[in-house]
């Protein structure tokens, strides 16, 4: 049986962490002892102490020296995200020390881009100094991080968890949607289209439940056409895109933010199908109850400018009328 949490953290320290790294990496004794300046004989003990106060046996003996069994591969896994973590640290209290820079982790699912990188690309211009981590994933994963503490935010959704009550949330757009592909594609040059157009060729989607596949098997179902079979599903906005440029008969949906930027640069073309459905809005999402650092409630500001100022553009009458 395993020692009880409280247990561990009393039992292990900082070094013996690192002598599992240096383990891991030497797969000698006598180097990794070398690296974090022990004798052997003291690293034998630090080992001894560390699988002592795990419960559980890390390596086993090879003719190659020290392996990591599957219990160790998990444990020095640990070992170096501490590591890291200990590392942005340091980073931030140097700038919060200095009066500049800091560090900041934010999420974004992959619609929201260019909403965050415009937000970011303000912010950077006020601190040059500023460490950015970016993480673009699916919500899920991104509120699981932020529950991890390893963002300090993201612009995601909370409706997809079954514990929404955890987070503080902003709704900061209303999300709209387009349908993409090849700029070589049969149907690229149609002055109109319907779904039933499109119901022949092949789609990339996002995984069953997402709120974007939901959207697209609701307008499906609405327009009375079967849902295609063969799928290829992703959640990576680089994988689409490749797909798309590799094979001009795939359609894909996207955000309309992204479709334009991809257009913009002829990567890909909006096809004329317009979409009945409106999906959820982004939210600019926090731990419930979270400190935010000042760099971070910064980047929340400039955010909201920027939403803002969309929400603006977007209700503004057409240039044509205001002449």
């Amino acid at each position: 049986m395993l020692p009880p949490l409280n247990s561990i953290v009393s039992r292990l320290r900082l070094k013996q962490l690192r002598l599992l790294v240096a383990l891991s990496d030497h797969g000698s004794l006598i180097k990794a002892a070398e690296q974090v300046a022990l004798t052997q004989p003291g690293a034998s003990k630090a080992l001894h102490e560390i699988e002592s106060a795990l419960g559980a046996t890390l390596f086993v003996r090879t003719n190659r020296g020290l392996e990591p069994n599957e219990v160790g591969h998990v444990v020095i896994r640990y070992a170096r995200l501490i590591q890291t973590d200990l590392a942005h640290l340091r980073e931030e209290m140097i700038g919060i020390l200095q009066g500049h820079g800091g560090r900041l982790s934010l999420g974004t699912i992959m619609g929201a881009v260019p909403l965050l990188t415009d937000a970011l690309s303000r912010l950077l211009e006020k601190r040059q100094a500023l460490s950015v981590e970016i993480v673009e994933d699916t919500s899920g994963h991104l509120l699981h991080l932020l529950d991890e503490g390893r963002l300090d935010l993201a612009i995601c959704r909370t409706s997809i968890s079954q514990r929404p009550h955890l987070y503080d949330s902003l709704d900061v757009r209303d999300e709209q949607l387009a349908v993409v592909a090849n700029k070589s594609h049969p149907l690229a040059k149609e002055k109109n289209l319907v779904l039933s157009d499109l119901a022949g060729f092949r789609w990339v989607v996002y995984s069953a439940n997402m709120p974007m596949r939901l959207l697209l098997e609701r307008e499906f179902h609405e327009a009375g056409l079967r849902f295609p079979l063969y799928l290829l599903e992703t959640t990576s906005a680089f994988t689409t895109l490749s797909l798309l440029q590799r094979n001009p008969t795939l359609v894909a949906l996207l955000s309309t933010d992204v479709a334009q930027f991809c257009s913009r640069f002829g990567m890909t073309t909006v096809l004329p199908l317009e979409l009945h459905s409106r999906s959820e809005p982004y939210q600019l999402v926090t731990r419930h109850g979270s400190v935010l650092s000042p760099v971070a409630r910064l980047f929340i500001q400039e955010l909201t400018q920027e939403s803002s100022a969309k929400r603006d553009e977007s209700a503004a009458p057409p240039a044509a009328q205001l002449t």
